[in-house]
């Protein structure tokens, strides 16, 4: 089986692009645009050769999305009544699009679905493919909404010349239980490997949309999108269609119902990092062409490299990594040689202090310490230069040391019973879930099935006795001759 460190990042997953391997490239080319897919994650290079950080405010215009800003959080909170996560109050959690509309629906009791997802490319997930989940829990949790979560086996198999499918498959099952451990209610999450639902009975209706969408998605749409030219096999072509497919509530009738014209006006919200947006964008444009409602996306940030805030933490590259594996002494270690904001010398810090927004252990405090006001006390000593590099790391050391030691323990009690719960195709319990009637209807549809097959059974019994009997009189009649 191909190990963490055998497979290359694909799309979905961070890219083991580093400020070193940045700043090499810029001594042959200079300056270099910041590049942002599924596929690929870097910063670029400036005039001097030097990596720059990732954009957030360029990208939101490049990809035409819509800044969540402080009068979006404050109605987010009314119409709730919960205070916004911290990755909403801190920035991390930036963009959107429909947002809004998603709250207007809400406001007026109409349900809708979260539609989260990974791509399974390594056997142990790391922190920052946390954060996504950790946000949709709390989004379920406040909404009170069943959600979906995909499991791009296939995909990973696509684009991934070193994987087989057996390997995809296993990465999956062991990330599904990783994603279990976040927390999620079993009452309300169905969790998916499109390698083992497609093929699935209870896919027909999926299946379906995955064909509607790829009848209307050319090829100059992808290419356009992704990059991709005619060295891609054709199943990468394909693949959006899959990944939209989940964006429908008509994909997963065991979940809403059986009525596909009511079904359809259940809309969808996406939590993802940015760089899955391109998926989502082939969606929305094609999804009035059939009829259905646009899903609303939901953006957050990456967590940076402990190599710097030029390209993000990569599951190929151990050491630019925290992974939900790792013992406290690795997490200590990797912290110790991560990238900081201050000065060079313990003089110089102290006259003109450290610079947060470049320090990695810090931007690992904004996205795990839960505590505004000691996040804050942090930043403003560590930038008068009361507190040293040597403090920040200490202090980071122990948020993420608590972080995965709890992760650690709830992943023991993930079992692998646990885990085909999750993953078996199921009504699940949430508000505005289908009519009761509905639901006597497809119970009553199961009796028939049942009773159909009991009776076929029967008549298989009946033929089969009398079979035997003609046997035994013809037996009897050879006896009495001979």
């Amino acid at each position: 089986m191909a190990t963490v460190s055998e497979v290359k990042d694909e799309p979905g997953q961070p890219p083991a692009l580093t400020a070193l391997s940045l700043a090499e490239t810029a001594q042959q080319a200079k300056a270099t645009d910041q590049i942002v897919t599924p596929f690929d994650v870097s910063g670029g290079v400036d005039e001097q050769g030097k990596p720059k950080a990732i954009d957030y405010n360029k990208l939101v215009d490049t990809f035409g999305s819509k800044r969540i800003d402080k009068p979006l959080l404050e109605r987010f909170e009314k119409v709730t009544g919960h205070k916004p996560h911290r990755m909403l109050r801190r920035g991390l959690v930036f963009s959107h699009r429909d947002l809004d509309q998603i709250l207007d629906k809400y406001e007026k009791g109409i349900p809708f679905y979260l539609y989260t997802g990974r791509g399974p490319s390594s056997d142990s997930m790391h922190v920052g493919h946390t954060i996504p989940f950790e946000f949709t829990k709390y989004l379920q949790d406040v909404f009170d909404v069943p959600l979906v979560i995909m499991l791009t086996d296939d995909e990973k198999f696509y684009h991934s010349p070193k994987l087989t499918l057996k390997d995809v498959y296993e990465f999956t099952k062991k990330n599904a239980m990783d994603i279990i451990a976040i927390g999620f209610d079993s009452k309300k999450t169905f969790i998916f490997a499109d390698t083992e639902f497609v093929d699935n009975g209870d896919a027909s209706a999926f299946n379906n949309n995955v064909r509607e969408m790829g009848k209307r998605t050319t090829v100059n749409q992808i290419k356009g999108t992704f990059g991709f030219n005619e060295s891609n096999n054709i199943a990468e072509f394909g693949f959006p269609a899959m990944q939209s497919a989940s964006g429908f509530a008509t994909s997963f009738p065991f979940i809403f119902g059986k009525d596909p014209k009511k079904v359809a006006k259940i809309p969808c919200l996406i939590p993802c990092a940015i760089d899955q947006d391109p998926y989502f964008r082939q969606c929305r444009d094609n999804a009035p062409r059939i009829k259905y409602i646009k899903p609303a996306i939901i953006h957050a940030v990456f967590l940076p490299s402990l190599r710097g805030s030029e390209s993000k933490m990569s599951a190929s590259d151990a050491d630019s990594s925290i992974f939900l594996s790792d013992t406290d002494n690795q997490i200590k270690k990797k912290i110790g040689q991560a990238f900081s904001g201050g000065q060079d010398t313990r003089e110089l810090h102290r006259e003109i202090g450290g610079r947060t927004k470049v320090d990695v252990p810090f931007q690992y405090l904004t996205f795990f310490m839960e505590d505004d006001d000691e996040l804050e006390r942090i930043r403003v000593a560590y930038e008068k230069g009361e507190m040293e590099s040597g403090g920040m790391k200490a202090a980071c050391t122990k948020e993420m040391q608590e972080y995965v030691r709890a992760f650690r323990e709830r992943r023991k009690k993930v079992t692998e019973e646990v885990r085909k719960e999750f993953m078996t195709p199921r009504q699940l319990v949430f508000r505005g879930m289908p009519a009761e009637s509905d639901r006597i209807d497809t119970i009553a549809m199961k009796i028939r099935n049942l009773e159909e097959k009991r009776e076929e059974n029967q008549n298989k019994i009946r033929i089969c006795d009398e079979e035997i009997r003609k046997l035994r009189e013809e037996n009897k009649m050879l006896r009495e001759k001979s």
